[in-house]
């Protein structure tokens, strides 16, 4: 799958993994090494995330139920709790570096292709 955000279309993420079972959603990113560029995790539903356990520092792009931006949390570092977004309805998890690299913002529409 494909992260792209809508107009003016550009790409967040070229290789985007779903992580839609509770299964998956609790594994998360543990155990990787790290997120290559280009690549995402995509976690519905989700309202806060963790980096406990991790090796490597991410960005989130948390997003509501019409994948509308509602926040963004450039470079997590390893350890740490976001806060929790109630009308949060999933996240998206990218290489820390990816948010300073766009100019993507609160509001736009995130469409998952």
């Amino acid at each position: 799958m494909r992260a792209v955000v809508a107009g003016p279309v550009r790409e967040l993420a070229g290789n985007v993994h779903a992580a839609h079972s509770l299964l998956a959603r609790m594994k998360g990113l543990l155990g990787r090494k790290s997120l290559d560029p280009g690549e995402a995790l995509w976690i519905k539903p989700c309202k806060g995330i963790h980096t406990i356990g991790m090796k490597f520092a991410i960005d989130a792009v948390f997003l509501d139920g019409a994948n509308r931006v509602m926040a963004l949390i450039p470079d997590l570092p390893p350890n740490r709790i976001s806060p929790v977004y109630p009308c949060a309805a999933s996240v998206i998890e990218l290489p820390a570096g990816t948010l300073a690299s766009t100019t993507l913002a609160i509001g736009e529409t995130i469409e998952i292709l």
